[in-house]
């Protein structure tokens, strides 16, 4: 949850009409004004909104939203336009913000609520801001607190930026703004290279004259103080040996010079920030530390175990300032958690290995692997494969509703599986055997440089900072429609790909006025007397956007939906609200959702499920701490549960804050004693468990007590149970 650099102009809803107003940046106001050509209802605008100019370009406009005065977090939006005309937008609220902005817990307590979050120590906390949270599509009130310091490990810095809610006072999530992979000059990993310094009086330095004045410096092996910026007499640098403390420089000084060439050169980005400025890049951070990272403003990176693998293979600096490309290009970011994690860390994979084919080494040649030059696991193993994600034992390769839960290095799996059939095409290829999802029909690819361009494109003129999958899928092919084409080749790879990977919708190609549906989420889960909502994405695909009216088919007994507005214009959302009347019955189908316009007639499924009633479901919010080498417990007891016995499907809602979270065993107890093993030692170094688990208890009466038993069976890393849940 960055905070959004806000620019030029400000524009404010007022009175159901909308005025612009120049900040010191500029003397008049912006006109023509995207917002009022899109209008209240495309962007879910509010009498209390104001709006900010993040960037332009001549085909969109990206903005920031305020409200009554407070950041909204993932209230980004993108106004798409041609030739004046507005035609398209891309906008992360399922409604208009309708909330009060007076909390009921203080600031104090959020600090306090916040700092148990933080896992290692902690050298400083910053103010709690008050803020807008719309990460879920509805705006909640919420405070901000910013914790800097250090990891467990004592080296890997961490800026940790913790969600409290401010009516309840609960602790709503947390993501850290570090983001790490676990002359002629002779580098470690891509041989000999031509490199750009910088000559004074009595010698040479490592900075680049010509990207910026980008400079790589060594930290001594410390983890603060001042990096000495390399110097050489002769500018020949390193000797392609570790035990010249210039070699890794090299590969570092190469890695941003190359990934900044990339940018500039392939997708006309000056650079990684965007306006020309150089990366500094700091070596040989700390003592044999296995990690690199991005903090926002530079590169680090270790040496690796026993000092001995410093961690500045080429595509693992490519993939580390793509996340400064990305946070620049979207406000914020794409939003370090669920499915936007993922195509997060999805792209700063799919860039980094573009670098690796853009430099065209010999010695490091370019291929799907991702950091297979720095053997972080010891074993010789890459950290990922994209042409078959699953292979790492964690990654995703196809689509899931689970997708969302795991770690988004993992579910980032989908995107990068995805971007290897829309390059290389699936099966057996040069780089490794990709296999197919389901009954998908196989993907030839369109190549590599055509799949980055539509990648790009979707990114820069399309993502905001919530986007989904099933929304990326219809970014990207509204991207491949601009560069190639709409139904170009490249346009029906794109979709091929994508369902490859199972994101599935709608496949087609015709004449005239057209558009896509993409649903943000293909299924809603809700209680009996509940709502829920669901954005549905329209595109204008070809010809001229026109209205689009939509209805449903056929509900579940007691299940109703409506739409938010019932009618918009191609290119515009609208807000699926579905309602499970008191007394519903469980039940779990898909609805059809149809969007009629003049010329054409899409439809999209919705997979509605109504869940138990309020006594087959308990949840457990006190924390239990966890010690090494120790099992705990927590209990919930269910009483008023009539259901004869539990479901096929009944679901367990675990939250557990620990490091490593390789050293846990999970399971849940029945009331008879029979154990349901629900995580086994699994994610290696990952953090923290958020996760729902489907488990088949059928032969499970339901009253009784239900317990998690957490098992830490490894030293070192310690942490809590934070909350869980049980839905028979």
């Amino acid at each position: 949850m960055r905070t959004a650099i806000a620019l030029a102009a400000t524009i404010a809803l007022a009175g159901g009409g909308v005025t612009a107003t120049a900040d010191r940046a500029s003397a008049a106001p912006v006109t023509p004004n995207p917002i009022s050509e899109a209008g209240t209802a495309a962007i879910k605008g509010s009498a209390k909104d104001k709006f900010q100019v993040y960037s332009r370009s001549d085909e969109a406009v990206r903005y920031t939203r305020t409200y009554d005065g407070l950041r909204v977090y993932a209230g980004d939006l993108v106004i798409r336009t041609k030739n004046g005309k507005v035609t398209g937008t891309s906008v992360g609220l399922k409604a208009p913000l309708s909330l009060s902005t007076k909390p009921s817990v203080t600031a104090a307590s959020a600090r306090a609520t916040s700092a148990a979050a933080f896992t290692g120590k902690i050298t400083s906390t910053g103010t709690p801001e008050l803020f807008v949270d719309a990460s879920s599509g509805i705006g909640k009130l919420a405070w901000e607190t910013v914790f800097s310091g250090w990891r467990p490990d004592g080296q890997t810095p961490s800026k940790l930026h913790v969600i409290v809610d401010a009516r309840t006072g609960k602790l709503v999530g947390s993501f850290d703004e570090i983001e790490s992979v676990a002359g002629t000059g002779n580098s470690l990993y891509s041989g000999p290279v031509a490199i750009e310094t910088t000559a004074g009086d009595t010698g040479f330095s490592l900075t680049d004259p010509v990207r910026g004045g980008g400079y790589t410096c060594d930290m001594g092996n410390r983890t603060s103080g001042t990096c000495a910026v390399f110097t050489d007499d002769d500018n020949i640098w390193g000797t392609g040996a570790n035990a010249d403390r210039a070699s890794a420089a090299i590969d570092a000084h190469f890695g941003a010079a190359t990934t900044f060439d990339y940018f500039t050169n392939v997708h006309g980005r000056n650079g990684i920030f965007g306006n020309g400025t150089g990366v500094p890049s700091r070596v040989h951070y700390g003592s044999a530390y296995v990690n690199a990272f991005w903090d926002g403003a530079q590169m680090t990176y270790g040496d690796g175990t026993g000092n001995a693998k410093p961690l500045v293979a080429l595509d693992v600096a490519g993939h580390e300032m793509s996340h400064g490309v990305t946070e620049n290009v979207v406000p914020g970011g794409l939003t370090y958690s669920g499915e936007p994690g993922g195509l997060n860390e999805a792209t700063s994979d799919i860039f980094g290995s573009m670098v690796e084919f853009y430099a065209n080494s010999t010695t490091d040649p370019g291929d799907y692997d991702i950091g297979e030059k720095i053997d972080i696991r010891g074993t010789g193993a890459p950290l990922r494969y994209m042409y078959n994600p699953a292979l790492d034992g964690s990654s995703h390769s196809c689509w899931s509703t689970t997708t969302k839960n795991v770690d988004v290095h993992y579910s980032s799996g989908v995107a990068n599986h995805f971007f290897f059939d829309l390059a290389e095409g699936s099966g057996v290829t040069a780089f490794g055997t990709s296999p197919l999802c389901g009954t998908a029909a196989p993907v030839t690819g369109i190549g590599r440089d055509k799949a980055a361009a539509i990648w790009f494109r979707a990114l820069d003129n399309y993502f905001i900072s919530s986007t989904t999958y099933a929304q990326a899928r219809g970014y990207s092919l509204s991207a491949a429609t601009d560069l190639y084409g709409f139904c170009s080749t490249e346009y029906k790879a794109v979709e091929a790909a994508w369902t490859a990977v199972n994101v599935a919708g709608d496949d087609f190609c015709s004449a005239g006025n057209d558009f896509s549906l993409a649903l943000d989420a293909t299924s809603v889960s809700l209680d009996p007397g509940a709502s829920s909502t669901v954005t549905l994405s329209t595109t204008a695909v070809n010809g001229d956007p026109e209205q689009v009216t939509f209805s449903a088919g056929t509900t579940p007994t007691g299940v109703t939906v409506s739409f938010d507005p019932p009618t918009v214009t191609a290119g515009e959302p609208t807000t699926i609200t579905v309602t499970a009347a008191e007394g519903t019955s469980r039940s779990s189908a898909p609805i059809t959702i149809t969007a009629t316009a003049p010329s054409v007639t899409r439809a999209a499924a919705l997979t509605v499920s109504v869940n138990s009633a309020a006594g087959c479901t308990a949840s457990n919010d006190t924390d239990v701490t966890i010690p090494d080498n120790t099992t705990v417990t927590s209990t919930v007891t269910l009483t008023d549960c009539a259901a004869a016995a539990a479901s096929t499907s009944s679901t367990v809602e675990v939250h557990i804050v620990h490091t490593y979270i390789g050293d846990l065993v999970v399971t849940l107890l029945a009331p008879d004693g029979t154990a349901y093993v629900l995580h086994n030692r699994a994610g290696g170094s990952t953090d923290n468990i958020n996760q729902t688990y489907t488990v088949n208890l059928a032969t499970e009466p339901p009253n009784g007590d239900w317990t998690l038993r957490v098992q830490d069976a490894a030293s070192a890393d310690t942490g809590r149970i934070d909350t869980w849940s049980l839905s028979l």
